[in-house]
């Protein structure tokens, strides 16, 4: 069984997805609810329980106002392949306010050569914020890859600059 919610932010309309296990997709803020329910995918036979995810809603709101957070919520990667699992965790670890580069997110996962392998993995985070993939950033400082164009570069551009990180 799975439970959904959707909600505004300061930044835009987030939709959430958990099993019983754990939060399965939290998206990045859309510019419509309709978008939000989009970028869950396909939720058919999930419930719309508001209720169940009321923690979560009010520290997203406050992470997306500019406040401090810390998450600490069970998460559910089933259906993942471990190095993904390992990519995840590792940027579970990058504190809020800090950066890591792919390279580092690779070598913490296991797989120091797979720099690509770890870009890859990052892009399809299916947490955002949770798992902070918007605090990997290229070798060199810059935003590096970010899928989703121009707009989801300036998004994370956005949300590093809450963090206080004003990479180049």
């Amino acid at each position: 069984m799975h439970y959904y919610h959707v909600f505004e932010t300061a930044l835009g309309w987030v939709a959430v997805l958990a099993s019983k296990k754990g939060l399965r997709r939290v998206t990045l803020p859309q510019g419509s609810r309709v978008g939000a329910m989009e970028s869950l995918g396909d939720i058919r036979g999930a419930v719309n329980d508001p209720a169940a995810f009321a923690d979560l809603e009010k520290k997203l709101e406050a992470y997306y106002r500019g406040q401090k957070v810390t998450f600490a919520f069970p998460l559910d990667f089933s259906g993942s392949t471990p190095f993904r699992q390992k990519v995840w965790q590792a940027i579970k670890e990058i504190p809020y306010g800090e950066t890591r580069s792919y390279g580092w997110v690779a070598q913490h996962a296991g797989r120091p050569g797979g720099t690509r392998a770890a870009g890859q993995a990052t892009g399809d985070n299916p947490l955002s914020i949770l798992v902070p993939c918007h605090r990997v950033i290229a070798a060199d400082g810059s935003i590096g890859g970010f899928g989703g164009g121009r707009a989801a570069i300036d998004l994370k551009r956005r949300l590093l600059k809450l963090e206080n990180v004003y990479p180049r």
